[in-house]
């Protein structure tokens, strides 16, 4: 569970309930200074989010290190990589796009031996008149 979500649960039993923030905070075993926690930098954290979306949106094969040396070194932020990361991954621009195979490198299908006492080929017969010839 994620420490966010921890912590919604003492502040409804709290709010719910009308218990103490300390007894809330021993029933569900968080601390209180975790329930008195609040997150900061949300404005830049946003900031970040937009520059991210903007720059994906209009460079499409740029990946997370396009997208932060373009941050950092033209843009001048400094921001630091661990924290744009994990504003990309968020924004779940970190999928793995897939290669597509291309089909014209198909190997030829081996030679079945046709009667008795003849070896399997390793390598496809026409590829062997090429290499003998």
């Amino acid at each position: 569970m994620r420490p966010s979500h921890r912590c919604e649960m003492p502040q409804k039993a709290v709010s719910e309930c009308n218990i103490s923030i300390r007894l809330a905070c021993d029933i569900f075993s968080l601390s209180q200074t975790c329930y008195r926690y609040e997150a900061k930098h949300n404005e830049e954290n946003e900031l970040i989010a937009n520059w991210l979306i903007r720059l994906t949106d209009n460079n499409p094969n740029w990946g997370f290190g396009l997208c932060y040396l373009y941050l950092r070194n033209i843009k001048n932020f400094t921001w630091n990589h661990k924290r744009i990361y994990r504003i990309y991954k968020e924004l779940e621009f970190n999928l793995r796009i897939k290669s597509q195979a291309s089909g014209s490198d198909k190997p030829d299908a081996l030679v079945v031996p046709l009667g008795t006492n003849q070896v399997w080929p390793i390598v496809p017969r026409d590829s062997l008149r090429s290499f003998y010839a």
